[in-house]
């Protein structure tokens, strides 16, 4: 194990816990409600701030700031919490902010997600595995973002929007209403335009899978009724586990309406 490194200009503040191989390098500054956790590496120049746990051998790098107050006016003060899970990359000058008291006090991050230069995670959002925000992506407070889930550069995602596991949005491209699993959302103003079948494959998902996937797919985009009553004659019809997922997310509980197979 190595010994913890700390340079000489980086400024803890008393009552940081640091585990003893943690790495933190020059005018990086540490706020006194933080943890960090074995293996975390602190590059120069970056910000952790708030009551702010990181998890194991996560990576912070120039620039970033980590557990500021949310940007929200209601905000007045309150102790709120940011939870960052092992293994993440947050690149330079990504932003993190804490949650609200309004939204439940904490934004969390699972493991092993990629943030990429300039990306924004806000108050309050809920983000799981393996996610990657490219460049200057904005994920809004409240949302929630599944695991798998690959968020193009420059794009936004409305607060209270969620984004279901495995699916992909385009780069540029504004998100207003939840997404599906596993949908491709591509546009400025950003339609379902199908699914994320390049992924579906690189995870190894079987061909039949697939195949039950595009029927869904077609039968939430040309079936009777509404986009609801469709879902819910998926699911009972349905044996493929990932069309239940699909299903089950449709028919849950939202504070957003939905993109539909070709914004019908």
């Amino acid at each position: 194990m190595q010994n913890k490194f700390i340079h000489p200009s980086a400024v803890i503040e008393p009552g940081a816990n640091i585990a003893k191989d943690v790495r933190i390098g020059p005018f990086s500054y540490i706020g006194s409600e933080v943890t960090l956790e074995s293996g975390v590496q602190i590059k120069s120049h970056a910000v952790v701030t708030g009551k702010t746990k990181i998890g194991q051998e996560t990576v912070i790098y120039p620039f970033a700031v980590v557990g500021e107050i949310p940007q929200d006016l209601k905000f007045n003060g309150e102790k709120t919490c940011l939870s960052i899970g092992k293994r993440n990359q947050i690149r330079e000058h990504v932003t993190i902010n804490t949650g609200t008291a309004g939204g439940g006090g904490l934004t969390s991050i699972g493991n092993d997600c990629l943030f990429m230069t300039g990306s924004h995670i806000a108050h309050d959002a809920k983000v799981g595995n393996r996610v990657i925000i490219a460049n200057c992506g904005a994920i809004a407070g409240h949302c929630i973002i599944d695991d798998d889930v690959i968020i193009g550069g420059l794009s936004g995602v409305h607060q209270f929007v969620r984004i279901g596991c495995g699916a992909i949005i385009g780069a540029v491209t504004m998100v207003t209403n939840d997404v599906i699993p596993f949908g491709l959302v591509q546009s400025p103003r950003g339609t379902l335009s199908g699914l994320n079948l390049v992924g579906l494959k690189r995870k190894g998902v079987k061909r039949s899978d697939i195949t039950s996937l595009r029927a869904a797919f077609q039968t939430l985009a040309q079936g009777d009724g509404t986009f609801e009553d469709r879902a819910k004659k998926l699911k009972e019809e349905t044996n493929s586990k990932y069309v239940e997922q699909i299903t089950n997310f449709i028919l849950s509980d939202s504070d957003r309406s939905f993109l539909v197979p070709g914004d019908l």
